[in-house]
């Protein structure tokens, strides 16, 4: 109980740029877990994906992988089946993987979408934190002129350690919104990442069947 009344007391007496920190940091907590559990469910859908067609590719069976591909919306699906829609008609490797490429141009800004706001959270509420500081500062030294000589000092230094509540909550936000942007980041690469591994495993598979079409 006395823990609580500590936070209640410390989060009182910082001022009013508590609250708009505290908001920065509701809302920099509600992207991240949107962002995360969404990453997530895609990387879960991925890997199921992936589990399907790799087998199909590996044994040439084209149709029924473009049949998997163009009937589910998961992100590998999408560059997958751009490639089997291309695979059979354009002979060139380069074409097939233009197209895919192309199709990962525009899922990779659909998987960075928010993100950056995590990171914007985290400093703004590390310039708020800041902000409240030297408002309070501010404020503090302007009263002290005004205050008995005897009660200066005691007056000055409670001001100060009042102000500096401000920096220290804008810093207790800041520093986990941006570790969590940075698992968020890394998340999203290992995505791009197992996106482009799957390309380039369709591209070698489409290539290989080709040269032997040809030399048959």
């Amino acid at each position: 109980m006395d823990f609580f009344y500590s936070i209640v007391s410390f989060f009182s007496s910082g001022g009013v740029f508590m609250y708009p920190i505290l908001a920065v940091f509701a809302v920099g907590v509600g992207i991240a877990l949107e962002r995360y559990i969404t990453l997530v469910i895609i990387t879960n859908k991925n890997q199921t994906v992936w589990k399907k067609v790799q087998p199909l590719l590996a044994d040439g069976d084209f149709e029924q992988a473009r049949e998997m591909t163009s009937a589910d919306e998961s992100t590998i699906s999408q560059v997958l089946s751009m490639g089997l829609s291309l695979q059979g008609a354009v002979r060139r490797r380069e074409d097939i993987e233009i197209a895919m490429e192309e199709s990962m141009m525009e899922i990779v800004p659909r998987l960075e979408k928010r993100t950056p706001y995590v990171a914007l959270a985290s400093s703004i509420a590390t310039l708020l934190g800041l902000l409240g500081t030297i408002m309070g500062l501010i404020q503090a030294f302007t009263a002290v002129a005004n205050a008995n000589p005897a009660e200066k000092a005691d007056l000055l230094s409670a001001s100060i350690s009042v102000a500096m509540n401000t920096t220290a909550f804008g810093l207790m936000v800041a520093i986990p919104l941006l570790i969590t942007h940075a698992i968020l980041t890394s998340k999203t690469g290992d995505i791009v990442d197992s996106l482009e591994m799957a390309t380039v495993k369709a591209l070698n598979v489409f290539s290989r069947r080709a040269t032997r079409a040809v030399e048959a």
